[in-house]
This record gives structure tokens, sequence and C-alpha cells, in this order.
């Protein structure tokens, strides 16, 4: 499931309410994964762990989101397995790539 885009409530930071969102798996646990928030809200100046998916970027297609959109590596949640609705595309190589370094500055200490 790592690499995967999924749908699941995701929390808001905080924790009034949950939305269902599309969010990247980037650990898959036994009974839950680490997953990070997708957001069709792109900011007009991205952050330097944001990761953009536009339509014209050749991951899109198998992404299975609508619109370009943007991983925030800095939003991310653990969430139970029976909580995902369903998964909708997954990542290609190139963007786990990006994916990886730039989550390396998100969690480094």
């Amino acid at each position: 499931m790592k690499g995967k885009i999924v749908l699941v409530p995701f929390p808001f930071t905080d924790l009034t309410a949950a939305k269902l969102r599309p969010a990247l798996v980037l650990y898959e646990g036994d009974k839950d994964v680490i997953a990070a928030f997708i957001s069709s809200k792109i900011p007009d100046e991205a952050s330097k762990v944001d990761v953009l998916i536009t339509k014209n970027h050749s991951a899109f297609k198998n992404s299975g989101l609508k619109v370009d959109s943007v991983i925030k590596l800095d939003k991310i949640a653990t969430v139970l397995k029976d909580l995902i609705v369903g998964e909708i595309g997954e990542l290609n190589e190139e963007m786990r790539k990006e994916v990886n370094q730039k989550i390396k500055k998100v969690l480094e200490i």
C-alpha cells in the first residue's frame, strides 16, 4: 500500500473534525498507515516540503487525482486501515523519489 493514494477521513490540525480527502500512504503497519494529506489548494509559494502533482506531470495519470494537487508532507497522520475508503491511484518512481527526498527534510532532527 506504500506509495498508493487513498481516500481517508483526514483530521483537521485542531482535531475538531475530519474531511474525506486523498492522502499518500507513507508507511503501512499491521493495523494502520501513516499518510500525508493531499490538497487541491495549491499555495502561491509552495513550501520546501510540498510535492506538486499537476496534469502535465507524468505521474498525474496514475495518481487518480482529478485536479492539480499538492502533497503536504508536513501534514501527516496515523490512520487505522479500516478507515480507508478506497485506493484511487499511486505515484510513479520519479515522484516517489521526490517524496523520499522531501520527507527526510520534514523528519530530520
